[in-house]
């Protein structure tokens, strides 16, 4: 089976009643308090709409599915914490942190994609919740498809255990970091610190104060022939690290981001991520502030083999 890093076919899902999460806050330093409330889910919403049309043009095959107005799931929008899909036809979903998000598993959602695709076997992780252990999918790991490696920084959303039983049922390869922000505070999910592409990593090495994580770190990029793009703190705040690539349906490479993260990036860094993919960006402001989360959150790769 070839095994690839990128595929044309994302999921995302159009928010119905997006919002500031207070469930999630604690853990996520990304979220603003202060951002604007007052007609968050009409901007969302707008914003949402934008970056389907923006991925569309480019040609890549968005799966729209709308939220439902009951229960009441606020991050919703970002579907690839709760569910992923592999190559070999295993489905797989995560236990959650924040009770208002393990709501978000939708087994319509799996069904709807049944019809295009071979889904062999689903793991449920989600029984880990009752440890009060969590894996937030591919918001805590970032996956190296092609080389079968799961990078993972340890969290309160990211347990080694369960990250463990993950790399078991799905034969990745685990590699552990810690990582904190300038306040020294965890990083909630590694998706905001990194990204890995075909043939490039965006990472805030900074964020990782062991020298021996980061060494193992930058050994596993050069053995996997990864050039690697460093971040600093300020542009992993405007989201920087939260890309990910994907492809049209020509084949051809794009990376996707927010317009902050792209407009965080200095002349060097774009020039080197532009050698590699076409950069796709689009104004994704109101979904940042309130939600923590950027354009990597909102789109879950669909890598099932089609029927």
């Amino acid at each position: 089976m070839n095994i690839k890093q990128t595929t044309s076919t994302i999921l995302m899902i159009r928010p119905v009643n997006f919002g500031f999460n207070e469930q999630t806050a604690g853990s996520n330093a990304f979220q603003n308090r202060n951002a604007e409330q007052e007609q968050v889910q009409a901007r969302a919403l707008k914003e949402f709409d934008n970056i389907v049309s923006v991925l569309c043009e480019n040609g890549v095959d968005v799966i729209v599915v709308d939220d439902t107005s009951e229960p009441h799931t606020p991050d919703s929008i970002f579907p690839n914490n709760w569910v992923s899909f592999h190559g070999d036809g295993n489905v797989f979903l995560y236990p959650m942190m924040a009770e208002n998000r393990r709501l978000e598993r939708r087994e319509d959602i799996i069904m709807r994609l049944e019809d295009r695709f071979n889904v062999k076997h689903v793991v449920d992780l989600s029984r880990f919740e009752h440890e009060h252990k969590f894996l937030e999918g591919t918001g805590s790991m970032v996956l190296d498809r092609e080389n079968k490696i799961a990078y993972a920084c340890l969290s309160p959303r990211t347990d080694k255990e369960v990250l463990d039983v993950f790399c078991k049922e799905s034969g990745f390869k685990p590699v552990l970091f810690h990582a904190v922000d300038e306040n020294a505070m965890d990083i909630y999910h590694t998706n905001v610190l990194m990204c890995v592409g075909s043939g490039f990593v965006v990472i805030c090495l900074e964020s990782i104060k062991d020298n021996g994580e980061k060494e193992q770190l930058l050994n596993s990029f050069k053995k996997t022939k990864k050039q690697v793009i460093d971040i600093s703190f300020d542009q992993m705040n405007h989201f920087a690290g939260n890309m990910l690539e994907v492809e049209n349906k020509l084949g051809e490479s794009l990376v996707v981001m927010s317009k902050s993260a792209w407009n965080s990036l200095n002349y060097d860094q774009k020039a080197i991520l532009s050698s590699f993919s076409k950069p796709v960006y689009a104004d994704i402001n109101t979904i940042e502030s309130n939600g923590g989360g950027s354009a990597r959150c909102m789109m879950a790769e669909v890598h099932l083999p089609p029927n």
